[in-house]
């Protein structure tokens, strides 16, 4: 699957010394079906806990818009935005959550998730993820 990563921008946490959730919620999102080239529609929830660095919203906005001529599998893309982002900012904990709207009478939700080894949320921030 070639997609625009680079695209991707990232700022330093300004906060590094505090665990802290970062909710995002992306509710227009839109790809094409590796079968039939029908379009599929989904939103997104990305949540992190930053380590180092933040992702930087504006370029969320580019990356995300950019699968929109993509054929892949929902796991496929839900997984893909998961690993790009661990890649890119390494953050403590990370998870994207796919809501996938009606295909053949199916909805579907796919839950990605990244923990940093040895990390634990002592302050109990994920206590309702």
């Amino acid at each position: 699957m070639t997609l625009h990563k680079d695209i991707l921008e990232t700022f330093e946490n300004p906060s590094k010394n505090n665990d802290y959730l970062i909710t995002m919620d992306i509710p227009e999102f839109t790809c094409l079906c590796p079968l039939t080239g029908q379009p599929d529609f989904a939103e997104f929830e990305i949540n992190y806990v930053p380590d180092k660095k933040c992702v930087e919203l504006k370029s969320l906005k580019l990356y995300m818009a950019a699968f929109r001529d993509i054929g892949a599998f929902h796991e496929d893309n839900t997984n893909q935005i998961l690993n790009d982002l661990v890649n890119l900012i390494k953050p403590r904990y990370m998870s994207v959550i796919g809501y996938w709207k009606v295909r053949g009478g199916i909805i579907t939700t796919i839950t990605t998730k990244y923990n940093k080894k040895n990390w634990k949320d002592n302050n109990n921030i994920l206590e309702n993820k």
